[in-house]
């Protein structure tokens, strides 16, 4: 990457979410640990969900414990998920905002990654949004709320060797346009959000790979990868009020790679 690049760090702003009530699926680590802790310190009451109760508390431990709620969940199981919104309402007397982040990104073509690679990523990353939106979406339009769906710039478009992910990917995009038609009568907003290669503990073995890592340099325009709280604050701005006229989108966090054709940078 750019060595000569010195990004800015994104800061949460004054406490948009005082008195609202988020969910974040997969809060244990990564991306939605950073959208967990994004979205307390702007004063939300946030309810931690994952597959790891040990992660889970150690994220909350840093968090206001009367506004915290860690609860562990498989989003691939719907009841799981009915349980955890229910749980949410039961603590916090409500539910304004669902943010479904939890997925899995096994590797391998088609003929070499196995059926059960199939059902799970389909059932976690696609399944799990929908088992997310279904059960909030009462709560979310009773107090005119919202969801962002944690998509991918792999939804946008294809990669080598990730096929199962990307068919889950732009499954969570499309269904994320279709639901903003059908809820927009009923105040609910419905955006996606698709990141680049960010600095998670999911790419680890990526950012140990140093002609990998100039590869995506020469990609990016921005020279460098995504960090969580550049993914949170765009997951935060889009349930914002600053966000009102917003549902639909599928908005890159990437650095720029979007704005390619994919053809190579001439000298």
């Amino acid at each position: 990457m750019n060595a000569r690049i010195t990004p800015p760090v994104p800061q949460p702003l004054a406490r948009r979410f005082e008195g609202r009530v988020v969910i974040v699926t997969g809060a244990g680590s990564g991306i939605g640990e950073g959208i967990a802790r994004w979205f307390s310190a702007e004063g939300a009451a946030v309810v931690l969900a994952g597959r790891h109760r040990d992660k889970l508390e150690r994220v909350a431990r840093d968090l206001p414990p009367t506004q915290t709620l860690a609860h562990v969940a498989d989003v691939s199981r719907y009841e799981q998920v009915q349980a955890l919104v229910d749980a949410a309402v039961e603590r916090f007397g409500g539910l304004d905002v669902l943010v479904n982040n939890a997925g899995i990104a096994p590797e391998g073509r088609i003929d070499e990654a196995s059926l059960d690679d199939w059902e799970r990523t389909m059932a976690t990353n696609a399944g799990g949004v929908f088992h997310g939106c279904r059960a909030a979406m009462p709560h979310l339009a009773r107090r005119r709320g919202c969801i962002v769906n944690m998509a991918s710039v792999s939804g946008l478009g294809g990669d080598w060797g990730l096929s199962f992910y990307n068919a889950s990917k732009g499954a969570i995009i499309n269904f994320t346009r279709a639901l903003a038609l059908d809820h927009g009568s009923d105040g609910v907003r419905v955006n996606a959000v698709c990141p680049s290669f960010t600095l998670t503990p999911m790419t680890e073995d990526m950012q140990s790979d140093q002609a990998l890592l100039l590869q995506f340099g020469e990609r990016m325009p921005l020279g460098r990868p995504a960090t969580p709280a550049d993914v949170a604050a765009v997951v935060a701005f889009l349930a914002s009020g600053d966000a009102a006229m917003v549902t639909g989108v599928a908005l890159p966090v990437d650095g720029g790679i979007s704005a390619s054709s994919g053809q190579p940078k001439m000298s």
